[in-house]
């Protein structure tokens, strides 16, 4: 793993580490962290117990940064911006080879305003 990208592991985990007074890191290993709710949960007619929210890994050419309700709520999320955008691979990874304070700024605020929805679902 080469420091830069541990780096970002670090970043982005010292972000998600913020929410953990409210939601659990289920997975909290090296090169692999994941939060949860652990709220009782109703979505597309299933029930769970908890659903994931956010998580970071190390890949072999990248940082991979999974963002939950980008799935879950895609309407709420059609304002990502464009340097974002070009980052999602799928519907809810983003693959990081750099973070500046920019993108980092960026992602505070996505994961806000995430949190924020989850708030309002009753998930967290």
């Amino acid at each position: 793993m080469t420091d830069k990208k541990k780096e970002i592991f670090d970043k982005l985990k010292s972000l998600l580490k913020k929410y953990e007074r409210t939601l659990v890191a289920k997975v909290d290993k090296e090169g692999n962290y994941q939060l949860y709710s652990f709220h009782e949960v109703k979505m597309s007619g299933r029930t769970c117990n908890g659903m994931f929210f956010a998580g970071v890994m190390l890949h072999k050419g990248h940082v991979g940064f999974y963002f939950m309700p980008n799935y879950s709520h895609p309407k709420n999320f059609t304002n990502i911006t464009d340097d974002l955008k070009k980052l999602l691979k799928g519907k809810s990874c983003f693959h990081i080879k750099e973070l500046d304070s920019s993108l980092e700024k960026k992602i505070t605020r996505l994961l806000n305003d995430g949190f924020k929805l989850y708030k309002k679902e009753g998930w967290v």
